[in-house]
């Protein structure tokens, strides 16, 4: 098997495993990002949120379409932040709940979170759009997440700039958003917090994921290896173990972990494509 199918094959169950187990919202990913260098070459083209609207109405029904054009009709309307931060609310649990689509959640969540301006909602719907980030394959996407993250992060940090979690998903943008054409912007701050406490797990994950990204395969092992030790049942790691160990070509290790992550799941889909994954590589 050719190394861009094994990424592809690999990436589809890291995906399947954030849906189903960490509740992510929306389609699963189905492939890894580019690499750092390949994204630096060209700007994504603009993504815009009315175009990612329009297509997630295309999922519901006549009653539920008339029901978010009322609110959005409710959110022009209101001359009072609390009328809008109520009706931002609605929004954003409609889409979360009833209609399972991330990036309208997201957003939304993101415009009650900046009427509130306060550091913990402000980091709360950065964090939606970072953790999202960290899955997405589509360099336009990857983009928008990133824009939208960072302009949270930059608010919250003004409020508290000893943040170190929005200081790392900060990084996170600089790292995988194609933002800046130089991703070392984000990295040395992640870097200094994890050198500063090298128990911060979210710095060492970051950091893992972005020696994943850039082809430093054998750093990023270092990294969720750490992490493995501090957490023995962080299952995002097990993963990124598993799933780095494959694209190396090292099967005896992508297996060891996939069956280790297997353990932990009691998820029949998921177990379905593990097994399935690690046949392949026998």
């Amino acid at each position: 098997m050719k190394r861009s199918q094994i990424v592809l094959v690999s990436g589809a169950i890291v995906a399947v495993v954030l849906l189903f187990v960490f509740g992510k919202v929306g389609a699963p990913k189905t492939a890894n990002p580019a690499p750092m260098a390949q994204q630096a070459a060209g700007t994504p083209p603009a993504v815009n949120f009315n175009d990612i609207l329009q297509k997630a109405r295309q999922q519901l029904t006549p009653e539920q379409n008339q029901r978010i054009l009322a609110l959005e009709n409710a959110v022009t309307r209101g001359d009072v932040k609390d009328q809008q931060l109520h009706v931002y609310h609605q929004l954003a649990k409609f889409w979360k709940d009833s209609a399972h689509v991330f990036e309208p959640y997201a957003y939304y969540t993101a415009q009650a979170a900046k009427l509130v301006n306060s550091e913990k909602s402000l980091t709360f719907a950065a964090q939606l759009f970072v953790d999202n980030l960290l899955t997405e394959n589509n360099p336009a996407m990857q983009h928008w997440l990133a824009e939208n993250a960072k302009d949270l992060l930059d608010k919250a940090l003004l409020i508290n700039p000893n943040n170190d979690s929005g200081k790392i998903g900060l990084g996170a943008c600089y790292m995988f958003g194609n933002i800046s054409d130089n991703p070392m912007q984000g990295i040395l701050p992640v870097r200094e917090i994890a050198q500063k406490d090298s128990n911060n797990l979210y710095a060492q994950m970051v950091l893992g994921l972005g020696g994943k990204k850039s082809g430093q395969l054998d750093k990023a092992i270092e990294r969720f290896q750490f992490i493995v030790r501090k957490d023995p049942h962080n299952l995002e790691a097990i993963f990124q173990l598993a799933e780095t160990y494959d694209m190396q070509g090292d099967k005896t290790h992508a297996i060891q972990w996939y069956e280790t992550a297997k353990r932990m799941i009691n998820n029949d889909v998921i177990k379905k494509e593990i097994d399935k994954r690690i046949n392949e590589l026998k």
